[in-house]
């Protein structure tokens, strides 16, 4: 095991030493963030092997909680690794976290599906995203922690920086290699089994992870810091005492929730957002959201840089409130430029729903058994099926649901106390009546790639993503800044992976239970406005600025 011994320079850049093992904290980082975005990006798929047990909605909502089961426990993470972390030291738990990441990858490449084992499946499926999510949950606060207590003073804002590109770096990596075995094997053997390559794939990247681990020094601080007797015994008892609790709570709600949904409504609903509900094919929309990041990422560099002038705080709040305002326009925009069928088709042919509104229901069954056969679950479930936007109206009491598409009018059916053999044949009908009426009001089934405005869909993405480098580039220098050594570790994970864990990564869950209860195609997008502004009020009322605190105590 070979470990750099490092100085400042007297003018108090990094030497090579440091830049050394800088990099190779945030090359580490940037695979153990490929591992774990793998499954985000691959989500409509693996509903389609580990939940095909259940019917189409559910499953795709079981899949995006599955993806989101492993930001839930991202917090234990946190509490476990950053503990073990502010006693043993930051450079073994890294070791623990890349190992537990990268085989928790690999196995879901060699995992059966549901056709083949059954609710065993998507049952150990969870258990590896869970895993995942512990282990992403250590890893972050350590790469932050580590970077920042080598960097010398006015400059962590840009140091950390870099820890903050291997984020998009590492979603940007998964999406290549999932389009490069699309692009190789066609669609239909990239679906069958082709998507399970990426993961296999990353056991050669745990290799080189893990070797790249085991060149890195420790934390100069965190050397010092043991060496005069300054440790915490228990690092997770003292992070939730007195002011240091109030702190975190405030870091939570007035710096990482709202950094959290512009991040991950910026990378991550957006490109639920084109596939989902504008219907542009998933490697177009996966080629375009490549795209933004990479033309965005070096500004992630930029606003860390830049934090280090003007201060942490003002750049994160102007990102939340800019986020909050131009939301509705920016998605509005993203369905005119990728997808104008449906915007044209809603103007000129909305579709109503008419029913009975307490015949209406909340279509989501968590364990996929419950049937839905009055007529205004069965027209609603057949237009969020379609991605059409609806609402519903009112109709008179005990009254059989019915869908307006223009001048066009197709009744829905009551599915309660149909023979099996009646119900396919009411479904069917009522299918290809509804299909008919859909098309002649010019709904399309999926987007025209002839018709996508390339450079304004290109430019919108690109915006989310700025935003998205505005919250997040100076985050990790401000976690570090606002807590003391001896707890750092613990202390600004914990927040960080609450933001993250549950605030962003319950995002797309949230926004697509909405868009399907209400019809409203940007209904969803209330959820991170929401918390981006309650973050901008809390933020900037008790929150200080920290960019110029000595972190060495």
């Amino acid at each position: 095991m070979s470990s750099t011994t490092l100085h400042h320079s007297p003018q108090g850049e990094l030497s090579k030493g440091h830049k050394k093992v800088i990099f190779a904290s945030s090359l580490g980082t940037v695979f153990e963030w490929y591992d774990f975005y793998l499954y985000g990006s691959l989500a409509a798929i693996i509903a389609k092997q580990f939940f095909s047990g259940v019917n189409e909605t559910t499953g795709f909502i079981f899949a995006l909680l599955a993806f989101a089961a492993g930001f839930a426990v991202r917090p234990f993470g946190a509490a476990f690794f950053g503990s073990l972390g502010d006693r043993i030291g930051r450079k073994y738990t890294f070791l623990v976290t890349i190992v537990l990441m990268g085989l928790s990858t690999f196995i879901v490449g060699i995992l059966p599906s549901y056709a083949s084992i059954g609710i065993a499946a998507p049952i150990i499926l969870i258990v590896l995203r869970l895993a995942q999510g512990l282990a992403l949950g250590g890893e972050y606060g350590g790469a932050a922690t580590y970077v920042a207590e080598h960097a010398p003073n006015g400059k962590r804002g840009l140091y950390t920086s870099f820890i903050q590109t291997t984020a998009t770096l590492g979603l940007f990596l998964s999406l290549l290699v999932i389009l490069g075995c699309r692009l190789s094997l066609g669609t239909e053997a990239f679906e069958a089994w082709g998507w399970r390559i990426p993961f296999l794939v990353s056991i050669v990247l745990l290799g080189v992870s893990v070797w790249i681990r085991l060149q890195l020094s420790e934390s100069p601080l965190f050397q010092q810091m043991k060496a005069e007797g300054k440790g915490s015994k228990q690092p997770f008892r003292d992070s939730v005492k007195g002011g240091n609790l109030k702190l975190m709570l405030l870091v939570l709600l007035g710096a990482t929730a709202g950094q959290a949904v512009v991040w991950y409504g910026g990378q991550f609903y957006s490109l639920f957002f084109l596939t989902q509900t504008l219907k542009v094919d998933g490697t177009t929309a996966n080629l375009y959201i490549a795209a933004a990041l990479a033309l965005a990422t070096p500004f992630f560099i930029f606003f860390g840089w830049l934090s280090d002038k003007i201060g942490r705080k003002k750049i994160i709040l102007a990102g939340c409130l800019l986020a909050a305002v131009t939301y509705f326009p920016i998605f509005k925009g993203l369905t005119h430029f990728a997808n104008p069928a449906i915007e044209e088709a809603r103007q000129s042919s909305p579709a109503v729903v008419h029913a009975d509104p307490s015949k209406c229901s909340f279509q989501f069954d968590p364990i996929g058994k419950k049937v839905f056969t009055n007529s205004c679950d069965i027209a609603a479930a057949a237009l969020a099926k379609a991605g059409i936007p609806y609402e519903v109206q009112p109709a008179a009491s005990g009254s059989l649901a019915a869908i307006r598409i223009g001048e066009s009018e197709v009744s829905a059916y009551e599915g309660a106390g149909l023979s099996k053999d009646d119900a396919k044949a009411k479904s069917t009908a009522f299918a290809a009546d509804l299909k008919a009426a859909l098309t002649a009001a010019g709904y399309p089934e999926k987007a025209d790639p002839a018709r996508i405005n390339k450079a304004g869909t290109l430019f919108l993405l690109w915006l989310l993503v700025i935003y998205v480098t505005m919250v997040y580039g100076p985050i990790a220098a401000y976690l570090v800044e606002l807590f003391p050594t001896r707890i750092r570790y613990t202390s600004m994970s914990l927040p960080y992976h609450i933001g993250n864990g549950w605030f962003g990564g319950f995002l797309p869950t949230i926004s697509f239970a909405l868009v399907a209860a209400t019809g409203n195609m940007y209904y969803g997008l209330w959820y991170p406005i929401g918390i981006a502004v309650m973050t901008l009020v809390i933020g900037g009322l008790f929150l200080r600025e920290t960019k110029d605190v000595d972190i060495t105590q």
